[in-house]
C-alpha cells in the first residue's frame, strides 16, 4: 500500500536518507524507531508528502506522489494521509469537533456533512460530550484523541504519527496507545508511528530501526 524505493535526502553536505526502500502493507501497524539524528522524521516527513526526497520515489495506494503536481499533491495528501503530532497542533480558537471537520472542508465537503462525520468520530472515541470544548478545556490525552479524529475524518489510506504519546503522561499513553490498535481492528487503517517508546514499539507489527540514516533491521 506505501512502497518507498531507493530514498535518498541531504542537508547541505549531510545525508539523512541512504538508499531507504520500505513497503507497508494495508492495515499494518508499523513503528520507525532509532537514536535522535537517525533521519526517522525525514522519513516520515517524506512518507508523508512534507517534504521531497533528493531521489528515489514514493508510492501510496499505486499513486507515485513524486509525479503529482503541487495543488495534486496537497489534495491528494489531504484525502490520503492524516497526521499525528508530538503536540497535537488543534487550533485553540475553535472547539473539539470543528477542530476535526477542518481537513473534511478542506477537502470540499459540506459543512453539515462534516459536522456528522466529526460527531460520530468523537462518539467513537468516546469524546460526544467534549465537542464544544475548544483545546485549552482538554486534557492533554483529550487533545492527542482530537488530534486522532482530525486525521481519520477524510478515511486516509494512512496515518502518520511522529512521537505522539510523547507529551503524555504514562495513562494517557496506554490509552493513546490501544486507541491505535482498536482504530486499526475496526476500520483496518494504516499507522506509521516514529517514537522512541520502546512499550508503542513492542505492541506494532513490526519494527524498523533507522541507524545513520538507513535501515539497519526489522522486527515483527
Amino acid at each position: 500500500m506505501i512502497e518507498l524505493k531507493g530514498i535518498k535526502k541531504s542537508f547541505g553536505t549531510l545525508q539523512v536518507l541512504k538508499d531507504i526502500d520500505l513497503n507497508i502493507e494495508k492495515g499494518e501497524v508499523v513503528s520507525i524507531v532509532g537514536p535522535s539524528g537517525a533521519g526517522k522524521t525525514t522519513l516520515l516527513q517524506i512518507m508523508g508528502t512534507l517534504d521531497k526526497a533528493d531521489s528515489g520515489s514514493v508510492i501510496i495506494k499505486g499513486t507515485d506522489v513524486s509525479k503529482l503536481a503541487e495543488k495534486e499533491l496537497s489534495a491528494f495528501r489531504n484525502k490520503q494521509i492524516g497526521f499525528v503530532f508530538q503536540f497535537h497542533q488543534l487550533l485553540p480558537e475553535f472547539t473539539a469537533m470543528e477542530n476535526i471537520m477542518i481537513p473534511a472542508l478542506i477537502a470540499g465537503e459540506s459543512a453539515s456533512i462534516a459536522k456528522k462525520k466529526a460527531l460520530d468520530i468523537l462518539d467513537m472515541l468516546g469524546l460526544k460530550d467534549r465537542a464544544s470544548h475548544k483545546p485549552a478545556e482538554l486534557s492533554g490525552g483529550e487533545k492527542q484523541r482530537v488530534a486522532v479524529g482530525r486525521a481519520l475524518i477524510n478515511n486516509p489510506s494512512v496515518i502518520l504519527a511522529d512521537e505522539p504519546s510523547g507529551s503524555l503522561d504514562t495513562v494517557n499513553k496506554q490509552e493513546l496507545h490501544q486507541l491505535f490498535f482498536n482504530l486499526r481492528n475496526k476500520l483496518n487503517q494504516t499507522f506509521v508511528i516514529v517514537t522512541h517508546d520502546e512499550n508503542l514499539a513492542k505492541l506494532t507489527d513490526r519494527i524498523i530501526h533507522l541507524l545513520d540514516g538507513r535501515i539497519s533491521g526489522e522486527l515483527s
